[in-house]
């Protein structure tokens, strides 16, 4: 199994700055894809960001030019820089990974429970 541990979110004023942090543990054989996802209250979860092993990274529009989602193979992290944060970014930010874990031979969707970002003057 894999496990996905978010740190790194916190109460931040409009216009600052976060870095979350997703590390990966278990036993994992190799993890593809890893994406940030957020959800709002009242809100569906969307797609932020994402990650492929080879680097190329896809984001979503409200976030273009603001977030910057890079990894860390050797670690097996993924991290997410937030800049010039809006009150609109205020969210539940999850961290998903499609992995292999040891022993089995398809990939699967793991998720994160969640950190919590907080945008407020």
């Amino acid at each position: 199994q894999v496990q996905l541990v978010e740190s790194g979110g916190g109460l931040v004023q409009p216009g600052g700055s976060l870095r979350l942090s997703c590390a990966a543990s278990g036993s994992i054989f190799n993890i593809g894809a890893m994406r940030w996802y957020r959800q709002a209250p009242g809100k569906r979860r969307e797609l932020v960001a994402e990650i492929n092993s080879g680097g190329s990274t896809n984001y979503a529009d409200s976030v273009k030019g603001r977030f910057a989602i890079t990894r860390d193979n050797a670690k097996n992290t993924v991290y997410l820089q937030i800049n010039s944060l809006k009150l609109e970014d205020a969210a539940v930010y999850y961290c998903n990974a499609v992995a292999v874990a040891a022993g089995d031979r398809y990939a699967t969707n793991y998720w994160g429970g969640g950190t919590l970002v907080t945008v407020s003057s």
